[in-house]
């Protein structure tokens, strides 16, 4: 099992909405390496939810991989924003993961907290610059943020 950081603004699309779903697909991820670590998730793989663009920012809660390799739909509706003119049904760019609501952490780890806990080398959000919405997580760091929220 391997972890991941995934991150959503909550005012689109936050913990609270998977929770109320229960599952849901990660669509409008346009940034090819993003979509490349997306590839490399296996189902069972745990994903921290972090809320971005929002005061403070931070890990809400937890998630997990329970599909792979779906075409992301919204690649082919012209009204969406993440709308690509050049992705067709039959040669799509975009693909997604299905994730399944895990849990909120009792303990919410604002941006300031993980930059207190962990160095830009542990986490890559923590990197000056970083705009991923998708990065790995190393083993040892999940389990030092499993620590933080569950004391």
């Amino acid at each position: 099992m391997a972890y991941w950081l995934m991150k959503s603004e909550p005012d689109v699309y936050g913990i609270d909405d998977l929770k109320a779903e229960g599952e849901t697909i990660w669509d409008g991820i346009r940034n090819y390496q993003a979509r490349n670590l997306m590839r490399e998730m296996k189902i069972g793989d745990l994903a921290f939810f972090y809320h971005s663009n929002t005061k403070p920012p931070g890990i809400a809660g937890l998630m997990k991989v329970t599909k792979l390799g779906i075409v992301d739909p919204t690649q082919f509706d012209p009204a969406n924003k993440y709308y690509d003119a050049k992705s067709t049904p039959e040669n799509p760019r975009w693909y997604t993961v299905a994730l399944e609501y895990v849990e909120t952490f009792p303990t919410y780890l604002s941006l300031t907290t993980l930059r207190e806990e962990f160095e830009t080398d542990d986490l890559l959000i923590l990197r000056r610059g970083n705009r991923l919405s998708i990065t790995p997580v190393d083993d040892t760091v999940a389990e030092r943020i499993f620590k933080l929220v569950n004391p």
